[in-house]
């Protein structure tokens, strides 16, 4: 998420504003579907779902969405001392390429169940998808979320004791971890690079079967040069876990990458994680709304009113690539929320959502910082219930520690469980 930072600004800029994107329009209006799904003592009012369209910009057909997806029970972890993320800097390439041809067979490797894996779990439309990525179970209010709320999945860097503590509190949450590791370099044998990096890791894998998926890198931005190299690590890292008995998560992009062309010299790697049954995951953060930049193109594509540049991204990769290729895997968005540049203002660790509210106030959110940042959750929680392939989002971060307390969402915990619980 470093990437976001310093780049979220210049994407904005140069990405949104290229594209033609409209102007950010202060909300205006309630949306029906938000006011379903959000308890009617958050807030009395919500803004819209999405920024108006262009003049002769046109719509995608709503495309068949009929797969659901639920884990059971693991067992129980050991601790491990938290680290520091690291993000590389991301260097995006604006060049599409619209089309993609699916490899005409998938025939699974050694331990592969089949050439399409069955999901072992069931993700509903009738639940909040709302969920809390931690750093440090610190914090009271983060047992109580999980108790209270049954998050569909939960995110958890360097320190897993609580993923047994989940299970217990809530057998059916997907855990998905991350062991943080700041060497992540394009370079050597992708297949060989993989399996070291599996067994670096695989005390602390084996340390915490709790655990249901574990990610790789961290927000790699590969570019049109290293995706392939990339898609290559990612495969025989999928391999290299399903023969160690453990369950990958591919992908783990930055917010507002890859771009389109790159996404298609990914696709390998979707096959060969469907056929062993592991997920995707990738991060979505917009301000100083997290509506901006919804409705707007990206970069050789026409404008469509429910996708965006940088949150509901993932609808891209989807709709243009996974849908028509029978290659609908299920996506974890393991970092969400509210980040980027304010004005001038520098910083090592950028803004976080508090930066933001008073904007957010001003513009319809709600009545404070903590209604206007539940408000913004609720709406994009109405918008990922609307794909079912999507399993949850996680916001960034409960348990926050240095450099990453920008971001803490103690404070707004209580909210947030009162809006997520079933």
């Amino acid at each position: 998420m470093l990437s976001v930072r310093l780049v979220l600004f210049v994407f904005i800029v140069t990405a949104v504003t290229a594209c033609a994107t409209p102007a950010l329009i202060p909300p205006t209006r309630v949306s029906a579907l938000l006011l379903a799904v959000a308890p009617p003592t958050l807030i009395p009012t919500v803004p819209p779902t999405f920024t108006p369209l262009p003049p002769g910009a046109t719509v995608d057909p709503a495309l068949n969405h009929n797969q659901t997806w639920q884990v059971g029970p693991s067992s129980t972890p050991s601790i491990t001392p938290p680290i520091p993320s690291h993000t590389p800097t991301p260097s995006p390439t604006y060049t599409p390429s619209p089309t993609f041809t699916p490899s005409p067979t998938r025939t699974p490797g050694p331990g592969a169940q089949s050439a399409r894996y069955n999901y072992p779990f069931t993700i509903s439309p009738h639940k909040s998808k709302l969920s809390i990525h931690v750093i440090r179970p610190n914090s009271s209010h983060i047992e109580e979320f999980i108790r209270q709320t049954q998050p569909n999945v939960i995110k958890l860097v360097d320190d897993f004791g609580l993923a047994a503590v989940t299970k217990e509190l809530s057998p059916r949450t997907i855990v998905i971890g991350r062991v943080d590791n700041p060497n992540q370099q394009y370079r050597g044998v992708p297949e060989e690079e993989a399996r070291k990096y599996v067994h670096e890791n695989l005390i602390k894998y084996r340390a915490n079967p709790a655990v249901d998926y574990w990610e790789g890198w961290n927000e790699p931005d590969p570019g049109l040069e290293n995706m392939s190299w990339y898609a290559r690590f990612e495969q025989e890292r999928v391999r290299e876990m399903a023969r160690q008995g453990l369950g990958a998560a591919i992908g783990g992009f930055a917010a507002g990458v890859p771009e389109m062309n790159e996404f298609a010299l990914f696709i390998p790697a979707i096959e060969t994680a469907m056929q062993y049954g592991a997920i995707l995951t990738l991060h979505e953060y917009s301000a100083p709304v997290i509506n901006y930049g919804y409705g707007s193109a990206l970069p050789g594509y026409p404008y469509y009113a429910d996708r965006g540049s940088l949150t509901l991204r993932y609808r891209w990769y989807y709709r243009e690539f996974l849908e028509p290729a029978g290659l609908v895997i299920p996506l974890a968005i393991t970092e969400a929320g509210i980040d980027g540049i304010i004005g001038n203002r520098p910083g090592p660790a950028g803004y976080g959502w508090a930066d933001f509210q008073a904007y957010a106030v001003e513009h319809g959110w709600g009545r404070n910082g903590i209604e206007a940042f539940v408000n913004q959750m609720a709406w994009y929680d109405a918008e990922v219930r609307k794909d079912p392939y999507v399993m949850g989002f996680t916001i960034f971060t409960a348990g926050s520690f240095e450099h990453w307390r920008n971001y803490e969402i103690r404070d707004v915990l209580p909210q947030l469980t009162n809006y997520a619980r079933p």
